[in-house]
């Protein structure tokens, strides 16, 4: 009888063991994760962190005002675990040269100077006690800036983009900060086109194109970019190439034959019913002609 009782108890607790493994409830983050990316030139950067929010509290300020952050201590820079940015390349922070990688972002807010830390040990989070300096990749200092509009929850975003840069801003209540990135694009490009279009006997159109394109935009060999567009034109003349071919003319001086090609990607925008074209296309026959060119 006792044998019986043991094995159906046994069994009562075999039938309720599973209740017990279930998954714990789930429930909104107060801060809640956010991963962001942007390309910048030809390198991904990606950021991960937490954003917590004011809800009326002191953001920054000294040790008397009882701010969430206070000056001059290390912040995980968000909230929960550490606040990481990702290179896929070699790049160049505030001046830093920093390699690809996954980095944790530290700061150190202050009221006229943050400083900002990039560190290799990506799993100290808010543990800020056993930080190792030794750890770290760059450091650097930045002013914060006041926002006109109020940022209720910790932000970060990226700002003021070039084909090779882009700013990190971090924005929380009416306090902003940010840092610059610089990306390593010229060589990469360079080395794209002398195997592409250098060094290829056939190059395609669209090859020789951006190649032109990109020696115009970055003031390279001016006399080089015109023969690539030229090829690139000679092939398949698109309003938008010989557009381009009409503004390294103009910055070679060359103003009869950028009156000549402003005048062909003309009609062809025309033909193709593209206003834009057509109006930055007359712009530069505009300034040809009043540079003598008839």
């Amino acid at each position: 009888m006792k044998a019986l009782l043991s094995f159906s108890a046994g069994m009562a607790l075999l039938a309720v063991a599973p209740l017990t493994t279930q998954a714990q409830i789930s429930t909104p983050q107060p801060s809640p994760k956010s991963t962001i990316q942007q390309r910048v030139g030809l390198t991904d950067i990606t950021i991960t962190y937490s954003r917590p929010s004011a809800k009326g509290r002191v953001i920054f300020g000294d040790s008397t005002s009882k701010a969430i952050v206070p000056y001059a201590k290390r912040w995980r820079t968000g909230a929960n675990n550490s606040t990481t940015i990702k290179f896929s390349d070699d790049v160049t922070v505030e001046g830093k040269k920093v390699a690809a990688g996954e980095y944790a972002l530290y700061t150190v807010p202050g009221k006229t100077t943050w400083t900002v830390v990039l560190s290799k040990d990506t799993k100290q989070g808010g543990n800020v006690a056993n930080y190792k300096d030794a750890d770290n990749v760059a450091s650097f200092s930045v002013k914060p800036y006041k926002t006109t509009v109020k940022a209720e929850t910790f932000t970060i975003n990226f700002s003021d983009l070039t084909p090779a840069t882009a700013n990190v801003d971090m924005l929380w209540e009416t306090t902003g900060a940010k840092f610059k990135v610089v990306a390593d694009v010229d060589p990469k490009v360079v080395a794209q086109i002398d195997e592409k279009v250098t060094k290829n006997a056939s190059p395609s159109t669209n090859d020789l194109a951006a190649a032109a394109v990109y020696y115009y935009d970055n003031d390279k060999d001016l006399k080089q970019a015109l023969t690539w567009m030229q090829k690139a034109n000679e092939k398949d003349p698109k309003f938008w190439n010989v557009h381009t071919e009409a503004k390294i003319r103009m910055k070679m001086k060359d103003y009869k034959g950028a009156l000549t090609a402003a005048e062909q990607s003309r009609t062809l925008a025309q033909t193709a019913k593209n206003t834009d074209y057509v109006k930055m296309n007359d712009e530069i026959i505009a300034a040809a002609k009043k540079n003598g060119a008839k």
